[in-house]
């Protein structure tokens, strides 16, 4: 089984992002997957775990993902030393920033580092980073293909957001495999 934890803040799609991931999988690769949100009465702005279990058989531990392979973080700003707590030995952080020297001190995971933030505003004129992690992480992994991402993001957002999020996606995923974009 694969277990991504998602670390953002309310309001910045944490939650989406696991969902558009476990879409992905299940809808249009046809692999068992999860989705789930950690968090009880936080507002926006306040930190929040989401959580997508895949694997190639059914998916019957439904409890928070305790020992992960990727942990994906859309706000540097929740980095601290207990960050990879619980990532599994070879496994993945995946980093929103546009300074990645900052977080050598990260010992016993592989970094990937990309400045979502900056792909975002670019796009979307706003700072949601979600799609951009998104890319990221299925370049960094190929957890997915880069189509069903495509796919699953047309299938969760709205029409209206579908076709700059798909964008996002595609720069960030194009950045981390080190492609040009046009």
């Amino acid at each position: 089984m694969i277990e991504v934890r998602w670390h953002g803040r309310g309001g910045q799609g944490s939650f989406t992002v696991a969902r558009l991931l476990g879409k992905a999988a299940a809808l249009f690769e046809n692999r068992p997957a999860l989705a789930f949100p950690s968090f009880g009465p936080e507002r926006r702005g306040a930190p929040v775990l989401g959580f997508t279990k895949i694997d190639d058989k059914k998916i019957t531990d439904r409890s928070e993902v305790v020992a992960c392979d990727y942990a994906v973080v859309l706000d540097e700003t929740l980095i601290n030393e207990k960050i990879t707590n619980g990532i599994k030995e070879n496994g993945t952080i995946v980093i929103n920033t546009a300074h990645p020297e900052k977080y050598d001190y990260l010992n016993g995971v592989n970094q990937i580092s990309i400045d979502a933030t900056s792909i975002a505003l670019e796009i979307l004129g706003r700072p949601i980073t979600n799609t951009a992690m998104l890319g990221a992480l299925v370049a960094a992994s190929g957890i997915v293909s880069l189509e069903a991402a495509i796919k699953g993001i047309e299938n969760e957002l709205k029409p209206s957001l579908v076709e700059k999020n798909v964008e996002v996606l595609k720069r960030a995923y194009n950045e981390v495999k080190g492609e040009n974009h046009e």
